[in-house]
């Protein structure tokens, strides 16, 4: 059987052959050799002179996570409405991520007390993030100014600019008045328990002269009571004179003398007590026209140790004093602004040892 035909073109293979051959030697030569590199350097110096030509693209910053948090608590009504709405669940059960500390401590503050604000920041509080966080670190405590909102925009401004140069404020969503006291300090503790997985939150005013480090000492012991209700705890009549700067609406609930209770301008609530009075709707909580008694009447709702503490009432700088302010005579300092720099000037309170405060322990009555 005939094989396939094969056709060969001999004279078109001989052609290629030959271009080849002299394409081999073109690429071999040095002047081909020396036509790349320079053509190459032309191609590197043209990109650096556009890169350079060009604008930068802006710089971002990335998250700090340690910038404090703000918090809004959607509760600015007065008592009676229900439509008051409270603190979102998704919040208060702390699956934003709460930072972790041993006790979160909010400072109470106005917006005419830029004075003493300045004055804290001059002494015992640190007036830098910095400082605040090697405040936190060494005891185990986060402080942060608490404060409302005004109608007043050139307040809201000065506040914001404050804010913004210190950054250390939880702002709640609810107008800053002496008179609602007590509802500013139920809004602080929902507020401060949705930010902070605290054993302990801390109500402070900032007319006090603080020692963070023996504060810490103090939360830090041994308790077998979970729900722990710390304070330099009183007693006294019930003032039912509408003159008085302390007088009661509502004295006919309380009879003629109070209930044992916590002085105001520090105290401390352990996590569980918090917890409870997070988890109760706003229009739930009787209000007292004075927030310390207001705090009194929840405490005898519930089952909680009081520990009565008298190193957080001192009039004066001792070794063993946690909270110093002028006490009876004023409910925090007399003239905060120039007796806390006095105060940080003397040895006694700066200085001394660091020694964890007696308590007591008082029955429920």
């Amino acid at each position: 059987m005939p094989s396939s035909p094969k056709v060969f073109f001999a004279s078109s293979a001989s052609s290629s052959s030959r271009r080849a051959g002299a394409l081999r030697r073109l690429l071999s030569s040095p002047a081909f050799s020396a036509a790349c590199l320079l053509f190459g350097l032309a191609g590197f110096l043209a990109a650096a002179v556009t890169l350079s030509r060009s604008p930068s693209a802006p710089r971002t910053r990335c998250p700090d996570s340690s910038r404090p948090l703000s918090v809004s608590v959607a509760w600015d009504r007065r008592p009676g409405d229900s439509s008051a709405a409270d603190l979102p669940a998704h919040l208060a059960t702390g699956s934003r991520g709460r930072h972790k500390v041993m006790a979160f401590v909010g400072i109470f503050t106005g917006f005419s007390s830029i004075g003493r604000r300045r004055a804290l920041r001059r002494t015992w509080l640190p007036a830098d993030r910095q400082g605040l966080q090697r405040l936190e670190e060494a005891t185990g405590l986060a402080f942060r100014f608490v404060i409302g909102k005004s109608n007043s925009k050139n307040k809201m401004a000065v506040l914001n600019r404050e804010v913004e140069e210190y950054d250390d404020f939880v702002l709640l969503d609810l107008e800053e008045e002496y008179s609602r006291l007590p509802y500013k300090t139920l809004a602080f503790f929902k507020a401060a328990y949705a930010l902070y997985d605290s054993d302990f939150y801390v109500k402070a005013d900032d007319d006090i002269y603080l020692r963070p480090d023996r504060l810490s000492l103090l939360l830090a012991k041994e308790r077998s009571h979970p729900q722990t209700y710390i304070g330099c705890m009183k007693k006294g009549p019930v003032f039912t004179d509408p003159k008085l700067k302390w007088y009661e609406p509502q004295s006919f609930l309380l009879g003629s003398e109070y209930f044992l209770h916590a002085y105001g301008p520090i105290y401390a609530l352990s996590a569980d007590v918090v917890a409870s009075l997070v988890a109760l709707r706003n229009n739930s909580f009787r209000m007292f026209s004075n927030e310390d008694v207001t705090i009194g009447s929840w405490m005898l709702a519930m089952n909680v140790n009081h520990e009565n503490t008298h190193a957080l009432c001192e009039p004066d700088c001792t070794e063993s004093s946690i909270a110093v302010w002028d006490i009876p005579k004023c409910s925090g300092l007399c003239h905060p602004e120039v007796k806390m720099l006095e105060l940080h000037k003397r040895k006694e309170c700066v200085g001394g040892p660091t020694v964890a405060a007696e308590v007591s322990e008082s029955e429920d009555r």
